[in-house]
């Protein structure tokens, strides 16, 4: 188990306990103040049926409503200052809507108890709660600077920068551990040779072998920016945080937050700019939405099966492999819109007057209906709603030859429609794809769920509009 893993079971595990504590210690404070009935069991003051199905509903309710902030995102990445302004707003959050969303039914004797109530429960769940989370996030500090959590850690790069940033790690990177340097190319190494773990090419046993969850590229100022973004592409396919040194900042144009190992900054281009309970929010949408559209649409999907298939041999559907966050590949689903063997075995692009788009393809195609299915890949985690649109592995090889920073797409999942698509529409050429890459960037550097709202109310145009090719 991660220690991620381990301190996101804590927290929910002490949040369980202080909404317990909480909503006990608020039922005995309403029968002091307005005598709520409560029942003897066995010499044991107990509430009465409801207050006992409401010790299961809140803990329920506080962990839904702590989901949603972002709580329980990047655990171990949240300071003092983070879990402070969290638990502040989540016990008002939870506190205001209970009693005057949920109604909370007893009589009010007046209107101060019904103020003087919406206090206290506030009051209880911030400092129990903030209590139990600052314990936890103490622990986790002393387990860091005792060493018995760390994050190992290898530095790309073996000059004198990289030298540089090590020696910062050791001296104050206290949830850092470093493991040593891996070079890129096959030369002699001027760091020590026991730090030396080998060359970029072994990257992948080194990873494995050393249980990597954290990578600084730390280059040289004479590399260029070619090489620079392949290491990125290459390192993206794994499950680790990476960062680079300031320079990179400025070739990113501001793509990546800065952290900073005591007084010198690193460039993390793993973590997205958006907050985390927006990201929260979008995942709970991209299910909700997702779900309830693959239900409302089964009929019209029924009959476009019907139509499919009366219009050309083949399957309804057509699964296709798509490279998507994380570098990852996954199968995409569609309505297949083409013969059967179009490509005969070579990817090609297709265009708006495609001989092998069938008479019904075509038209699937215009409103981009053929696109529906994939509510099923944003159902199941694979894409969103609003992301750049995946592409082939083929494809993404031919842009990276012009256009390195692709690799920036892997940071988030990729979606049904994006800014890219909305301005450029299908992309037959891979100049067009390029050019599409460069507005989903833009998109992914103001990620918001304002900004998703309305590239999804102009997707709804182009369908309205017949706009798809």
């Amino acid at each position: 188990m991660n220690f991620n893993r381990k301190l996101l079971f804590q927290y929910i595990y002490s949040d369980i306990i202080a909404s317990l504590i909480v909503w006990f210690v608020f039922i005995l404070f309403r029968k002091f103040i307005n005598d709520i009935e409560l029942i003897y069991f066995l010499g044991v003051l107990l509430p009465t049926k409801y207050y006992l199905y409401s010790m299961i509903v809140f803990p329920a309710y506080c962990l839904m409503i702590n989901a949603l902030a972002g709580f329980y995102l990047n655990v171990l990445k949240k300071n003092k200052i983070d879990i402070f302004l969290s638990t502040l707003i989540t016990s008002f959050l939870i506190a205001t809507t209970l009693f005057f969303g949920l109604r909370i039914n007893d009589v009010a004797i007046s209107s101060q108890y019904f103020y003087y109530s919406l206090l206290t429960l506030f009051a209880l769940l911030f400092v129990v709660s903030y209590l139990l989370r600052i314990i936890i996030f103490n622990k986790v500090q002393l387990n860091f600077e005792t060493k018995k959590w760390t994050s190992n850690t290898i530095i790309i790069g073996d000059g004198s920068n990289a030298k540089k940033i090590a020696k910062d790690i050791e001296k104050h990177g206290k949830q850092f551990n470093f493991v040593g340097f891996v070079s890129i190319l096959k030369r002699a190494s001027t760091s020590d040779d026991s730090d030396n773990l080998g060359v970029l090419y072994d990257i992948d046993t080194i990873i494995k072998n050393h249980n990597i969850k954290e990578i600084i590229v730390a280059l040289d100022e004479d590399t260029r920016e070619q090489d620079l973004f392949k290491i990125i592409n290459q390192l993206y396919t794994y499950d680790v945080e990476i960062q680079f040194t300031p320079r990179l900042y400025e070739i990113l144009t501001g793509s990546a937050r800065i952290s900073s190992i005591g007084i010198n900054p690193l460039v993390s281009i793993t973590q997205l700019n958006m907050p985390d309970w927006q990201i929260s929010v979008k995942r709970v949408l991209d299910v909700a939405v997702s779900l309830v559209s693959l239900i409302f649409l089964s009929p019209l999907f029924i009959y476009f099966a019907i139509k499919i298939k009366y219009d050309s041999k083949g399957p309804v559907f057509f699964r296709q492999e798509r490279i998507g966050r994380s570098g990852k590949p996954f199968n995409m689903i569609k309505f297949r819109t083409m013969y059967i063997n179009s490509e005969n075995g070579r990817p090609k692009l297709s265009s708006a007057f495609d001989e092998r788009i069938t008479p019904f393809g075509r038209i699937l195609r215009k409103y981009r209906f053929d696109e529906l299915p994939q509510f099923w890949n944003v159902l199941i985690g694979d894409m969103s709603l609003v992301g750049p649109r995946p592409e082939r592995k083929f494809f993404i090889d031919q842009i990276v030859k012009d256009a390195p920073y692709y690799c920036l797409l892997y940071k988030i999942r990729p979606g049904l429609t994006s800014w890219g698509p909305i301005k450029i529409g299908y992309a037959d050429t891979i100049d067009k794809m390029i050019e599409r890459l460069n507005y989903d960037i833009i998109y992914i550097e103001n990620m918001s769920l304002f900004n998703d709202l309305k590239i999804l109310l102009l997707t709804v145009e182009i369908l309205f509009k017949g706009k798809g090719i």
